[in-house]
């Protein structure tokens, strides 16, 4: 694997490297992407060897702006009044797909819809300009572990299966986008993400409901019932720290504690803790502890985003 820094020069490589079959890791404003051409079947399922991923489970294919998004996909009004309201940015929406389109069976798993999602960070937009297609792209991080939210984490999840990454810093959200199916008349969230649930609705005009997971075949990424997991066993909604366990804290009351501690965010602040969760979580999960207690997290804006992905994590494998 090449590491280097996001350059001009390092995206038209790396936009080539694409075009050519290779995977390339990128920064979105959301985490690290593990990309591949939307189009090119083999270096789909290249993704998927990279990742251990289950085939069952669709990629979410990142476009340039939404024009390229209307020639794969079929938008309702609502779902152009998302697509106003929040393109570029953290949210995925979930469409029908469009006849005769070019993008891989294996990138959709199969289904008639598509999940599509225009990024609002710099590096990801000039990779897909330049590159000229579609880039199917999760996170690039082996199947349920912990997201990367820097270029050290896609080089220790992934290490030679990545062609290179492209180094742009730590992503600044921090957390995935929001997955929203709009692909029939009864909208609902199938991933609770980086774009809270009252800002949809404040968008749209009424409230949207939070599917339940899937375990046998999710409609998105996000909906396996385990997923997002350190190796690291998690207790959630700790108020105090049993001897030797590790602390993934929030606020400034911390329990006493002797072992090893992150604090998402001292001033209890849901925007920074969403983004230092996932690197909160490698951290501790290096520490050697036998256990992780996790501080509560109100369940309310990002919050509720941010305590969706440590349930999943603690979900016994």
């Amino acid at each position: 694997m090449a590491k280097e820094k996001a350059s001009t020069e390092a995206i038209e490589r790396a936009a080539a490297a694409l075009c050519a079959g290779r995977l390339i890791a990128f920064p979105t404003e959301t985490v690290y992407g593990l990309g591949a051409d939307a189009t090119n079947a083999r270096a789909v399922a290249e993704v998927f060897a990279a990742k251990g991923r289950p085939r069952f489970n669709p990629l979410i294919v990142h476009v340039p702006d939404l024009a390229a998004a209307l020639r794969l996909a079929e938008f309702s009004a609502s779902a152009r009044q998302l697509a106003a309201a929040f393109w570029p940015g953290a949210l995925t929406l979930v469409l029908p797909r469009r006849p005769g389109g070019r993008i891989a069976e294996l990138t959709t798993a199969g289904l008639d819809t598509i999940a599509v999602r225009v990024p609002a960070h710099a590096v990801a937009v000039a990779l897909l300009r330049a590159a000229g297609r579609p880039i199917a792209a999760p996170s690039a991080n082996r199947s349920g572990h912990v997201s990367a939210t820097t270029a050290a984490h896609v080089e220790a999840d992934l290490g030679n299966r990545v062609h290179s990454v492209l180094d742009g810093g730590p992503t600044p959200l921090g957390l995935e986008s929001t997955v929203v199916d709009v692909s029939g008349p009864a909208l609902r969230v199938l991933r609770l993400g980086g774009i809270a649930r009252a800002a949809l609705a404040d968008a749209l005009g009424r409230p949207v409901p939070v599917a339940e997971a899937e375990a046998s075949r999710p409609a998105s990424p996000g909906m396996l019932l385990r997923h997002y997991a350190p190796a690291t066993p998690l207790r959630l909604a700790a108020r105090e720290v049993k001897s030797g366990e590790a602390l993934l804290a929030f606020g400034a009351q911390v329990p006493p504690h002797a072992g090893p501690v992150f604090n998402l965010s001292t001033s209890g602040d849901l925007l920074e803790a969403a983004a230092n969760l996932f690197a909160g979580l490698r951290r501790l999960d290096g520490a050697g502890a036998p256990g992780i207690a996790v501080m509560p997290i109100p369940e309310e804006g990002l919050g509720e985003a941010i305590n969706d992905r440590l349930r999943r994590a603690a979900r016994p494998a």
